[in-house]
């Protein structure tokens, strides 16, 4: 008798999830970004031509450098009651008009449902309102730009399970 196998589901775009460290680098304190409407990881690589007359005419090519970048929508999120926006939302924002070490904002990123990707690094933040008509919601086009390396990490999730 042959064993069951499972069936394969197609994973969902809206697994990712996205925190920011309001803490310090030796005491974290990681905020989920609430709001999340649509969320674009790349991690392109620099590739330069290496060929030489030895590889009998087959190009060669060597990755000589990586960068990274998030392209992140989020709704607004605020408490109106208070007259104060998001934490997390305000931390993006306010690194987005910085200078110097004031001006990055240490992220990670894991899929929500415990699977094994998750990534962490620091960012420059580019804060861009997209405004609208008046039946628009208040959303951001968040660009987070790497500087340093994107590092896997273990998904922090991946124990607890997802949220």
């Amino acid at each position: 008798m042959s064993t069951p196998v499972e069936p394969a589901v197609t994973a969902l775009a809206r697994r990712w999830r996205i925190e920011v460290n309001v803490g310090t680098g030796s005491t974290p304190d990681w905020k989920l970004c609430p709001g999340v409407t649509s969320f674009q990881p790349a991690a392109e690589p620099n590739i330069e031509d290496s060929s030489d007359y030895d590889s009998d005419g087959w190009a060669g090519n060597t990755k000589t450098g990586q960068s990274w970048e998030l392209s992140v929508t989020i709704n607004r999120k605020i408490t109106d009651t208070a007259k104060t926006y998001n934490a997390v939302h305000e931390a993006l924002r306010l690194a987005s008009f910085a200078y110097g070490s004031a001006s990055l904002v240490h992220v990670r990123y894991m899929d929500r449902n415990g699977l094994p990707e998750a990534y962490e690094g620091r960012a420059l933040v580019t804060w861009a309102p997209s405004g609208g008509e008046y039946t628009a919601l208040d959303q951001v086009e968040v660009t987070l730009t790497g500087d340093g390396a994107l590092l896997p990490i273990t998904n922090p999730l991946a124990t607890g399970g997802g949220s």
